[in-house]
């Protein structure tokens, strides 16, 4: 028996053993260089991961505490703090004798620079001309009736200590008001322009005897148009009882800002009117031949540019923004309807009453120069005069309110004429307006 094949342990199965085991190693050690690749990969990841996340979160807290040491910290003296607070306007107490266009003002010891709506070189011929008008006190605003701005704001009281009187509502309105009749007239009589009225006496006079509803011999007959443009008292008396009555002209007068506060940047004193219910203090109210219904120079003006604007009467305002002097606004103006006061086929009735006041009315001497000149050959003219004593019949009170404006399209004007005269009459109140008017379009 050859021991040989059954216990073999020749070369080949030495050699044979050796390397298996060899084969098994280099597995193994292939097994174990993966193995540990991907975990010490894996551990990378994790760290990583998780570091970039520990980091993020150590730079969000020093971003916030380095935010909450600013936020806590004082501004240096000298500076403004990081954060300005809104100012109203009206928080100002704006003095109107010290307005320009541009101007700086200091609060909390912080300069503000103002940019206002005025014409500078406008509100210096106002300032000049009400100066040498030879009125006791005289009064003017100008605005663009489309915006509401002011363009021009300006006062003269002969006594230095007299104070501003723009916003003044102390006055009476005197014919001023027959815009507010006429305007109910068309929107609540069913009047037209040309609707035929009639009228006993003179025209400017009003007696009981006036206000009777029969013609007789002597009785004149006129267009209501014609009856606005000459101011003609007896045919508004008769309006303000048999066509209007109370409610209509308290309502009316109402919706034409009477008795209610006007939003501005400097305060205005409220308009008053009260509507009586007898028949004569009816035809005082609707004539405006009274001393108890008064108004402002700002809201006269106002009564014009409900009217050249399509019956929407704007917002009136002075101040366009307020800065720091680092360029931040604190405060700008944005124009805004105040009120609708009539309708836009009202508005456009009323301007040829106004119209007519220009041509055939009370202004038409004043304004026949002005009319002829070329400038105002395409610019449309309008407006309505009133003149009363005071209480003790030792003033005149002079009122003068219009607008004018282009048809090609330029921005229009509205203006507010105030003089109040002694026993000797200074310029009068429709000739300083159709100055103003003159100036402002010869020189724009």
């Amino acid at each position: 028996m050859d021991t040989k094949h059954l216990y073999s342990s020749g070369w080949r199965d030495h050699k044979k053993t050796p390397q298996i085991h060899s084969l098994w190693r280099r597995l193994f050690r292939k097994k174990s260089l993966v193995a540990f690749s991907l975990g010490f990969a894996l551990i990378g990841i994790f760290l990583i991961f998780f570091g970039v996340s520990w980091i993020s979160d150590q730079m969000s807290q020093a971003r916030g505490s380095l935010s909450k040491m600013e936020n806590q910290a004082s501004p240096l003296p000298g500076r403004e703090a990081e954060k300005a607070v809104p100012i109203d306007p009206e928080s100002l107490n704006l003095d109107l004798a010290n307005l320009s266009d541009r101007f700086v003002l200091e609060r909390g010891g912080i300069p503000l620079i103002v940019e206002s709506s005025l014409d500078s070189g406008l509100q210096d011929y106002i300032i000049h001309l009400l100066q040498n008008s030879q009125n006791l006190q005289a009064a003017v605003v100008v605005m663009r009736p489309d915006d509401g701005r002011v363009l021009a704001m300006a006062s003269y009281d002969k006594d230095p200590n007299g104070g501003d009187l723009c916003l003044k509502a102390d006055f009476p309105a005197a014919s001023l008001f027959k815009i507010v009749s006429a305007a109910a007239a068309f929107e609540f009589a069913g009047f037209t322009p040309e609707k035929t009225v009639y009228f006993d006496g003179r025209k400017h006079t009003l007696y009981k005897r006036q206000l009777k509803q029969r013609r007789g011999k002597y009785t004149s007959k006129i267009s209501f148009k014609r009856a606005f443009a000459s101011s003609i008292n007896p045919v508004f008396g008769k309006l303000g009882i048999y066509n209007l009555g109370q409610k209509v002209m308290t309502d009316s007068a109402e919706r034409f800002l009477f008795n209610q506060s006007i939003p501005f940047d400097l305060p205005v004193a409220e308009s008053f009117i009260h509507v009586p219910d007898d028949d004569f203090g009816l035809a005082e109210i609707a004539t405006g031949f009274n001393k108890s219904t008064t108004i402002s120079p700002l809201h006269a003006a106002l009564l014009a540019s409900a009217v050249a604007n399509d019956g929407v009467m704007m917002k009136p305002w002075l101040v366009k923004n307020i800065s720091q002097e680092n360029g931040e606004i604190l405060y700008q103006n944005r124009p805004a309807k105040m009120t609708r006061s009539i309708s836009k086929n009202t508005a456009s009735e009323l301007k040829i009453l106004m119209k007519d006041t220009v041509v055939n009315g009370t202004c038409r001497k004043t304004f026949r120069s002005l009319r002829r000149k070329k400038a105002f050959k395409n610019v449309e003219l309008g407006a309505k005069t009133g003149t009363i004593n005071d209480k003790t019949d030792q003033f005149k009170y002079d009122w003068f309110t219009g607008y004018a404006l282009p048809s090609n399209g330029a921005k229009g004007i509205c203006i507010a004429v105030l003089g109040i005269h002694g026993k000797k009459l200074g310029i009068r109140a429709n000739k300083l307006g159709r100055n103003i008017i003159n100036h402002y379009f010869s020189s724009s």
